[in-house]
C-alpha cells in the first residue's frame, strides 16, 4: 500500500499480454467479486508521483453479476460526484474524478 488511507478507484495493474479491459474484468472479480460490462473507455490519466509515474485508464461500467464484497479493500463509498469529491483521494485518482466531473455523466 503506497498511499494508505487515501481513496482510490478499484482496479489494478495490467499484466503482460493483457488488455486494459481484460485487466479490469479480472481485477474487479478478484477485488470486489463482481462481473461487469464495460460501457465506455475514458481518457487515460497520467500522474507523476515523486518516485513513480502512474497511468490510470478509467472506464464507465455496469455490474452484471454479483454483489460487491470487499476482498482487498477496507471500505467502499458509492455516491454522486459531489459526495465523492469530499473524500481524501490519492492524487492520480483525484485527476480521474476531476475528468469524470467535467464529463457530467
Amino acid at each position: 500500500m503506497k498511499m494508505p488511507g487515501k481513496w482510490e478507484f478499484p482496479g489494478g495493474k495490467v499484466e503482460a499480454g493483457e488488455s486494459a479491459e481484460s485487466a479490469l474484468h479480472r481485477e474487479l472479480l478478484e477485488e470486489l467479486q463482481i462481473k461487469i460490462e464495460i460501457l465506455e473507455r475514458m481518457e487515460t490519466v497520467q500522474h507523476d508521483y515523486p518516485d513513480f509515474t502512474i497511468y490510470l485508464i478509467p472506464f464507465r461500467v455496469q455490474v452484471v453479476e454479483g454483489t460487491i464484497k470487499l476482498i482487498e479493500h477496507d471500505a467502499l463509498q458509492l455516491g454522486n460526484i459531489n459526495e465523492l469529491k469530499d473524500l481524501d483521494w490519492a492524487d492520480a485518482d483525484r485527476k480521474c474524478l476531476d475528468k469524470i466531473e467535467r464529463l457530467k455523466i
